[in-house]
């Protein structure tokens, strides 16, 4: 299948906008030494160890899955969110009627601190986490509450077993961990009974796009249903789907976006790519045409998205759910009436206590267990 390119100009005026883009959104101190502790800014600490200081419910078992998920709750929300909470170096669910149900604070702020993307596993008893200016990956038990295996060294960037900014998170069926290592410019897939890497597309100090060959600063890689993997691009704007062998199917520049962050696939085959900009957006698209088939993009008032880092379409209904960063909220949006019709956090106000995040930066669904009051029919 060809290689699918914008027009020049198009994508002359995508260099520009990304370029301003990066150097405002990645981290303003110069990236530190390979194999030397980094530098633990003020900001990179967030808000410490916090808690929302709610008394939990018990957890009901599975009795989900991604197949077979859970009784829906319908709109706004389907099922409830747990939410990467990054400056409060906390994972944090919440239903949608808003109550907090499940919650994991940091343990240690050395090992555990500014957790950016989360991913159920596929039986929904762990959670996959990414920490990028941690330089490390976990992988959490949702059961009790506790880290069950790292890789990276926290704190210290580096090649090889060592990360360098490793972004995005997910445990494949196989039991497989899968990341972006976006300043190694590679993708890995790695055996958590062993720490060995089984799989690496990208060269470490070789970032241009030829994948899988090599990557130009990956910052997104999304299993797909079928085994294949998507992988987002920053440099360029590039989406590309690969197989778990490694052969190329497509790859084509997201149109409009001057920051793709981890790209997914909708359900009648198309990519939804959030925009991680100042406007943000959100654009869904046909990767074997280019054509753009909806977009949000607000550039200002309540509706602007600010770093929006996820987007993903909300199985049942159809919407779109979004993490908005900077703006301290996760948000869902109609997609007939592109108006925000669910939220969780305060516009611009961060916190920890109930209704509150701080840089809320990934999110995924609990199709796993039935949170419903028990008066609406919870086992």
């Amino acid at each position: 299948m060809p290689t699918l390119k914008n027009q020049p100009l198009r994508r002359a005026i995508g260099v520009l906008a990304l370029l301003s883009c990066i150097g405002a959104s990645w981290p303003t101190q110069a990236a530190a030494p390979e194999d030397r502790p980094v530098r633990v800014t003020k900001d990179m600490l967030g808000a410490g160890i916090v808690s929302s200081g709610v008394t939990l419910p018990p957890m009901p078992p599975v009795t989900g899955n991604r197949r077979k998920p859970v009784p829906s709750w319908g709109k706004p929300l389907p099922y409830p969110i747990v939410i990467a909470d990054r400056r409060n170096n906390r994972l944090i669910e919440v239903t949608p009627d808003k109550r907090i149900v499940w919650e994991f604070a940091s343990p240690n702020l050395d090992v555990y601190r500014g957790n950016e993307d989360v991913n159920f596993s596929h039986d929904g008893t762990r959670l996959a986490v990414s920490e990028e200016d941690n330089y490390d990956v976990h992988i959490v038990d949702y059961y009790t509450r506790a880290i069950t295996w790292t890789f990276g060294q926290p704190n210290v960037p580096g090649k090889g077993q060592r990360l360098n900014y490793p972004d995005d998170a997910h445990l494949m069926e196989d039991g497989s961990f899968l990341t972006a290592d976006i300043r190694n410019c590679r993708v890995l897939i790695i055996d958590p009974k062993t720490s060995k890497i089984t799989t690496e597309w990208g060269r470490s100090g070789n970032c241009r796009h030829d994948p899988p060959r090599t990557l130009h600063s990956p910052n997104g890689a999304t299993p797909l249903p079928n085994g294949d993997i998507l992988v987002s691009e920053i440099r360029g704007s590039w989406i590309s789907r690969i197989t778990r062998e490694g052969k190329l199917l497509w790859t084509v520049q997201a149109p409009g976006v001057s920051y793709p962050s981890d790209a997914f696939m909708t359900k009648d085959g198309q990519v939804i790519v959030a925009d991680f900009a100042e406007p943000g957006g959100v654009v869904i698209f046909d990767p074997l045409t280019g054509k753009v088939s909806w977009e949000y993009r607000v550039k200002s008032g309540e509706g602007m998205l600010t770093k929006s880092s996820l987007a993903r379409e909300l199985p049942d209904t159809g919407d779109i759910i979004v993490a908005d960063d900077l703006r301290e909220r996760v948000i869902v949006i109609d997609r007939a009436t592109k108006q925000i019709i669910w939220q969780y956090g305060e516009t611009d106000k961060k916190g920890h206590a109930q209704g509150y995040l701080n840089y809320p930066d990934g999110f995924d669904l609990d199709v796993y267990r039935d949170w419903r009051p028990k008066s609406a029919g919870a086992h």
